[in-house]
């Protein structure tokens, strides 16, 4: 079978979706629902959030250069949804979702405590490339759910949480797992590596 050719397009799915909280105080805090998100760097670490400027937080992100990614989850879908839904013009997102705004270590923009990990970010640059605006920013400190880290290895099991993922305007659960980064040259116990 052949394939389609589509006008260009966004198509690089799945993605996260994540609940973005900004204000520098209560009465400005919202919450924005985004998909256009992505980790670009490493040292120092660097992400992006990509929002349309009519939206309500474009100009509470741009006004206070910094906000939180808040990771989401099966338990937190209906949240987030909302959140991308309504304004924050006219709607109190905290309140009217049960969310608690929480303090973060080195930004004012509040952490949503629902959600298993809060990334905080300052704004090192803002691209504007046509619809949407790029804040291309540090990731400045990262809060982890505790429970989240085995206690005797240390390791950080995400995936305990139910995180979920955006396709094509639907969300879904993650998926069975299929392999860790590096087993395609991972050596069997013959010795023998994959072919």
């Amino acid at each position: 079978m052949g394939k389609i050719l589509w006008k260009p397009g966004t198509m690089i799915y799945p993605l996260p979706a994540v609940m973005v909280s900004c204000g520098s105080e209560p009465e400005e805090y919202n919450i924005i629902t985004v998909s256009w998100t992505g980790t670009i760097c490493t040292d120092p670490p660097m992400c992006y959030i990509s929002v349309r400027p009519s939206r309500h937080s474009y100009g509470i992100i741009r006004k206070n250069l910094e906000f939180v990614i808040n990771l989401t989850t099966k338990s937190l879908a209906y949240a987030t949804d909302w959140c991308g839904v309504k304004s924050g013009a006219e709607y109190k997102k905290f309140r009217e979702m049960g969310l608690t705004p929480a303090k973060g270590a080195l930004v004012k923009a509040p952490l949503i405590k629902e959600s298993p990990v809060n990334i905080e970010c300052i704004v090192k640059e803002i691209k504007e490339l046509g619809t949407h605006h790029m804040f291309i920013s540090e990731v400045v400190a990262v809060n982890a759910e505790e429970s989240l880290f085995d206690e005797e290895s240390g390791a950080f099991r995400l995936i305990d949480a139910e995180p979920i993922s955006y396709l094509h305007g639907k969300y879904y659960e993650i998926g069975s797992l299929i392999g860790k980064f590096g087993f395609s040259v991972q050596k069997r116990k013959t010795g023998k590596r994959r072919k």
